[in-house]
């Protein structure tokens, strides 16, 4: 247990390790935090559903204020930014941006959870007024504000991934004409290419120009410095606002230039204890780290509020001289556009073949719930699992209400390292109004054993 505790980052792994150490170890540790931004504790996920209107006030998305934090002993330190790391001195030097002045602060033990920062590309004018990266709480408020003082007509998204995806629904919603331009040959490349045609389609459907297989050259602005149109290798888009969807990358700045490891994706490297490699006084959580994919066994960069918190946790446990661990993750996410859910978990083919597996795929086409039953929505799920041994490597879910929770059977098949055969038997749930006899997941477990079956032995099942 240590006396005095730094913490870098007000948000989901910050405050859930600051406050799990100060309620196991109470008094016997002093916390200080501090958090750059004006808001603690939040809900970024959330940020696209505030922007689209479904959610009304952005303090719905904070799950504890600073002003609870502080009641509950944490000596938390608002729109203050930490500028350095000195470990061999065993402090920070931190800015309070309000008054612009800097000072040190000495700690025993020192928490880094400075999360991530949205992916800007290295264009001209991407800086330019009228040109957003949503990641955070002050993010969603600065867009919200132009949108209401600019009054845009036109919307370019740029990047087709989660966060692309969700703001061009909310662009839409605010009836905005939207154009959505990724690289890639069809949006979500979180998922195969054959799974995102069905997100590509539900786009168009809601009248959303999807442009795939484009790549943004540039930004074009007016004399007045904003955005007028994005410059592609397929011509130029007219644009009165932009939101970059290009993803986020580690905020680990202040760890490299204070020689602390960093991975391939530039994010922290951990223990299972989620202390950095090499410092025992020194832990890291969420955004700004990188994770064991316990189906590839390779290290990646997952940034989700789940795994944020349940890190935090685990590093509050250990600094209060508790004992817990974060193994890895199994890489499942969910989303939507509009009406139709979609979600993944495992390894993609791409993946498989880069871990080195050989692998077999099946794609069911199936209803939600039984197929008499009114209102039964359809859904498509892949499932790919490993050649040889037919242990589940991954599935991939994209369908209407209904459809995208059944991700987490698949996600816990393959956190215990299942084969497709051993879910043939799993014990699910069946009502007609809830699932068909036999469930999706437990129709492509089947076929996927099949097919685990013919390329075993060459045999047609």
């Amino acid at each position: 247990m240590t006396g005095r505790i730094v913490v870098i980052g007000a948000d989901a792994a910050g405050m859930s390790a600051a406050s799990q150490a100060k309620r196991i170890a109470g008094d016997a540790v002093e916390i200080v935090a501090f958090e750059r931004g004006t808001y603690s504790s939040y809900s970024a996920c959330g940020i696209p559903y505030w922007v689209a209107g479904d959610i009304g006030d952005p303090e719905r998305l904070v799950a504890r204020s600073p002003d609870a934090h502080r009641r509950n002993g944490i000596d938390l330190r608002m729109r203050t930014e930490v500028e350095e790391i000195d470990l061999a001195a065993g402090r920070v030097t931190a800015r309070d941006l309000a008054v612009g002045r800097s000072y040190r602060a000495d700690f025993d033990s020192l928490v880094i959870a400075t999360g991530a920062v949205p992916v800007r590309p290295p264009l001209p004018g991407a800086d330019a007024a009228g040109v957003f990266g949503v990641q955070t709480l002050d993010d969603g408020a600065a867009l919200l504000a132009d949108l209401d003082r600019a009054r845009p007509k036109r919307a370019v998204v740029v990047g087709g991934g989660y966060i692309g995806v969700e703001m061009a629904e909310a662009l839409v919603r605010h009836g905005l004409a939207v154009t959505v331009v990724d690289h890639a040959a069809q949006p979500m490349t979180t998922l195969d290419p054959d799974m995102g045609e069905a997100v590509h389609r539900a786009m168009e459907g809601i009248g959303i120009d999807v442009r795939t297989g484009t790549a943004v050259t540039g930004f074009e602005t007016g004399r007045d410095g904003r955005i007028r149109s994005v410059l592609t290798d397929g011509g130029s888009i007219p644009a009165d606002v932009v939101v970059l969807g290009l993803g986020v990358r580690p905020d680990t700045a202040l760890a490299r230039a204070a020689g602390l490891p960093l991975g391939d994706q530039g994010g922290l490297r951990t223990n299972v204890q989620m202390q950095v490699l090499g410092y025992d006084h020194v832990w890291a959580g969420g955004d700004c780290v990188e994770v064991l994919n316990l189906v590839s066994g390779q290290y990646q960069h997952v940034a989700l509020g789940t795994h944020a918190n349940k890190q935090g946790r685990v590093i509050g446990h250990n600094l209060a001289g508790s004992y817990a661990t974060f193994p890895g993750v199994v890489g499942t996410a969910v989303s939507k556009v509009c009406h139709l859910e979609i979600a993944r978990t495992g390894l993609r083919e791409r993946d498989a073949a880069r871990a080195g597996f050989g692998y077999v795929t099946v794609t069911v086409q199936t209803t939600t719930t039984a197929g008499y039953f009114p209102g039964t929505q359809q859904m498509t799920v892949k499932m790919t699992a490993e050649r040889l041994t037919g242990r589940l490597l991954g599935v991939q879910i994209v369908g209407y209400q209904g459809s995208a929770k059944r991700i987490d059977t698949a996600a816990t098949a393959l956190w215990n390292r299942m084969t497709v055969e051993d879910m043939t038997a799993l014990d699910l749930a069946y009502a007609p109004p809830f699932a068909p006899v036999w469930d999706p997941i437990l129709v492509a477990a089947r076929q996927a054993a099949a097919a685990v079956r013919r390329a075993g032995d060459g045999r047609l099942t």
